[in-house]
């Protein structure tokens, strides 16, 4: 399997199940929905900022056909001007390269410096699928156990109302 050996190994102490599937290099999100079509999940757009001061850095979770809009997502999460981190904070916060943003690369994070911002409306999701810290590969997961793998991990996290409903894509 393509990725990080450390994610699969903490998935299997969990005994969190998952499918893994690869694919090509999948960079955006344009480019990762051509081989998303046949899984059965809701697919995560992976956003990674930080504050105007660069001494907080948040991870913003949604559907992945949802617009954003940084002004109102700056007003929805209250934590002052955002702008997307840099690939060198990516690297130190999240130990990934740009196209590979994903939560499960909180793995990385052992300060628990990232805050999460998961869109609420992703609770009615049965199945959600992301990058294993790597863009030649996606694996699908139980919401369930994406919240039990945040738990484990101890980085901080909470719901945002970011939108009113999510149409969810096949």
């Amino acid at each position: 399997m393509r990725g990080d050996p450390q994610l699969y190994d903490l998935l299997k102490k969990l005994e969190i199940d998952f499918e893994y599937y690869e694919h090509p290099p999948a960079p955006t999100i344009e480019e990762a929905a051509k081989y998303w079509k046949d899984l059965d999940a809701t697919h995560c757009k992976n956003l990674f900022f930080r504050n105007h001061k660069g001494n907080k850095h948040y991870l913003v979770i949604l559907e992945h056909t949802q617009a954003l809009n940084i002004r109102d997502l700056e007003q929805r999460l209250r934590q002052g001007k955002l702008t997307f981190a840099s690939p060198k904070r990516m690297k130190k916060y999240l130990g990934i390269s740009p196209g590979s943003v994903s939560p499960l690369a909180l793995i990385h994070d052992s300060e628990k410096h990232v805050h999460v911002f998961l869109d609420k409306n992703l609770e009615k999701s049965d199945t959600i699928s992301f990058h294993p810290c790597i863009n030649t590969a996606s694996i699908v997961i139980t919401f369930e156990d994406f919240i039990r793998f945040l738990n484990h991990l101890g980085n901080s996290y909470e719901y945002v109302q970011m939108y009113d409903e999510v149409v969810r894509a096949r």
